[in-house]
């Protein structure tokens, strides 16, 4: 059987008395798309910050392609091949599309650089930005301010961002926020692309993108997993009808 590119194995973590994630165990595969739903203060903030490194567990342990990282920062297990994006956008806005992927591509060179032309100058670190704005549809932008970008095309060059790490497995926090359906529909075509690439940990309100994309779907409710299963199984699942889906399923 395939190992999981990405896995976590019974993290836990409290908050005083408030336990926001209780002993979860999600894996991740190759080629996959594992999409993580649940209702608002379900715990899903907390179990990707637990991922990615910004949150370390209480117990359990975080594994990125068969690597126990769970003490690791978050710049570490970038640089292992874990690629993030963010509910709240935390692109540079003042600075140019171009500018806000070569920063990407700079942090996964793992050198130090003490000014901007350098970056600018640098070929490989320029064809990376430039490869990776092309596969979102930014190349025509590249030379725009961020701030001037529509909301949708900020999504588009998170994920660019998040590409010039060369990616083995990929963290998405609600990557269809605030997108109007055409931006969704061009998104999720995108991704279902991607996670042959990298495999996508996808967390996710949009439910029409979570069912067409997700291979197996995990349910959080009050920091627990209540679920796991393909869709069909998600959709038939009573207790998570009740939890989470309601009209939706």
């Amino acid at each position: 059987m395939t190992d999981p590119v990405l896995k976590t194995q019974g993290i836990s973590k409290s908050f005083g008395a408030l336990r926001a994630s209780r002993d979860i165990s999600i894996d991740l595969f190759p080629g996959e798309i594992h999409a993580v739903i649940g209702p608002n203060g379900a715990g899903k903030s907390t179990l990707i910050g637990q991922i990615c490194g910004t949150l370390k567990p209480d117990t359990g342990s975080v594994q990125l392609l068969g690597r126990d990282v769970t003490h690791e920062t978050a710049r570490a297990r970038a640089r292992v091949g874990l690629g993030r994006t963010f509910q709240i956008s935390s692109l540079a806005m003042e600075d140019t599309v171009l500018q806000n992927a070569l920063l990407g591509a700079l942090g996964a060179s793992g050198r130090p650089w003490r000014f901007w032309k350098d970056a600018l100058n640098d070929k490989d670190l320029r064809a990376t930005a430039e490869e990776a704005l092309l596969r979102v549809g930014l190349e025509g932008q590249a030379r725009m301010r961020t701030a001037e970008l529509s909301h949708g095309q900020r999504r588009q060059l998170e994920v660019a961002v998040a590409l010039t790490l060369r990616p083995k497995a990929l963290v998405m926090d609600e990557p269809m926020a605030g997108m109007g359906a055409e931006g969704s529909k061009r998104l999720t075509g995108f991704l279902d692309v991607l996670r042959q690439e990298a495999p996508i940990l996808l967390v996710e309100h949009d439910m029409d993108a979570v069912f067409a994309l997700a291979d197996r779907i995990s349910v959080l409710v009050y920091g627990e997993v209540i679920a796991t299963g393909t869709v069909d199984e998600i959709r038939s699942d009573a207790a998570v009808q009740e939890a989470y889906l309601g009209e939706d399923a």
